[in-house]
């Protein structure tokens, strides 16, 4: 079945036909009911499903840490232990991050659309590519949409709670296309999609990108979708390698923050005996672990006077801000 294409023009003459009803000054902390001055912030786990070492590590930062929020690689192979425990689990915050690559070397995943369908998503191996440029070169859009949309599928029949989307290793952001699909999915579900707008500080030290998404007027297209905005993204610490360094960056990161709603992603993993021969990256996830469950991090956050949410909390304001 073709997938009608739709583009970003379009989907902002659907979405901001009437005016934007706040001051442009305001950040979406504000637009989602919190007083102005607030600083909303959320740890949220990246790759739950990816391993039984992933999963293990992201219950502990849920349970054990201040982190508030995951997101599950569901054509990964460890997805099953971690749905029964979400199953068990019902209020935890739980999204999908939706995975068109596998990158790593003997440890890899197909489409859960199948090589038919999506032939243009799958390697010689009949795995997802293995980067982001592949995927960007190879991948038709209707492809990119029936690969969520099958993602999305397998979450609700395993009975998986489905509080947001986003985009493992940014790829649905590599295109216009790719991020056409991925925006038009979610507000159809009106599922909040991983969005930036307002001043986006650490976003714009690491990705030029987010100008690009504002002159497009998408975090307006979203808001005015019926779904939540963040003011920024914080997007670092896989790339401090010591635990000193996370440590000491995060500190000061959390005190430069200013208002608005900010998600910091992070990589939890507490490696087993094997998990090197998936990815050497188990220091660096371990890190971050420590870093979600140290209690130096959890004072500053008090001190700061932050305030911890989820996508679930970001939906539901935004559903009592209405138009």
């Amino acid at each position: 079945m073709m997938i009608r294409r739709i583009t970003i023009s379009a989907l902002l003459l659907t979405f901001v036909i009437a005016p934007v009803a706040f001051a442009q000054d305001k950040t979406y902390a504000e637009r989602l009911g919190w007083p102005k001055g607030s600083k909303v912030i959320f740890f949220h786990v990246d790759d739950a499903g990816m391993s039984h070492s992933s999963n293990n590590g992201t219950k502990e930062a849920l349970t054990e840490g201040f982190a508030t929020s995951v997101s599950t690689m569901m054509p990964c192979g460890w997805v099953p232990e971690f749905a029964h425990w979400l199953q068990e689990n019902p209020d935890i915050d739980n999204g999908l991050h939706l995975t068109l690559t596998a990158e790593w070397d003997n440890y890899r995943w197909g489409p859960l659309a199948g090589k038919q369908a999506v032939p243009g998503l799958v390697d010689e191996e009949g795995c997802l590519w293995g980067n982001v440029a592949q995927v960007a070169t190879k991948a038709k859009p209707d492809e990119v949409e029936m690969e969520i949309r099958a993602q999305i599928e397998r979450a609700e029949t395993m009975g998986i709670p489905i509080t947001h989307i986003d985009s493992h290793m940014g790829t649905l952001f590599a295109t216009e296309p790719f991020l056409e699909r991925y925006l038009k999915v979610g507000i159809e579900k009106q599922l909040p999609v991983l969005m930036m707008g307002g001043h986006a500080t650490f976003l714009r030290e690491d990705d030029s990108r987010v100008q690009r998404f504002m002159d497009a007027g998408l975090p307006d297209m979203v808001w005015n979708g019926g779904l939540p905005v963040l003011d920024d993204l914080h997007n670092k610490t896989y790339g401090w390698k010591t635990w000193e360094e996370k440590k000491t960056n995060m500190i000061a990161d959390l005190k430069r923050m200013k208002p608005g709603v900010m998600m910091i992603i992070v990589h939890c993993s507490r490696p087993s005996e094997i998990f090197d021969k998936i990815t050497s990256s188990g220091d660096v996830r371990m890190a971050d672990l420590k870093l979600v469950t140290d209690p130096d991090i959890k004072k500053v956050i008090e001190e700061e006077g932050m305030i911890l949410t989820t996508w679930r909390e970001l939906k539901e304001r935004r559903d009592k801000a209405g138009n």
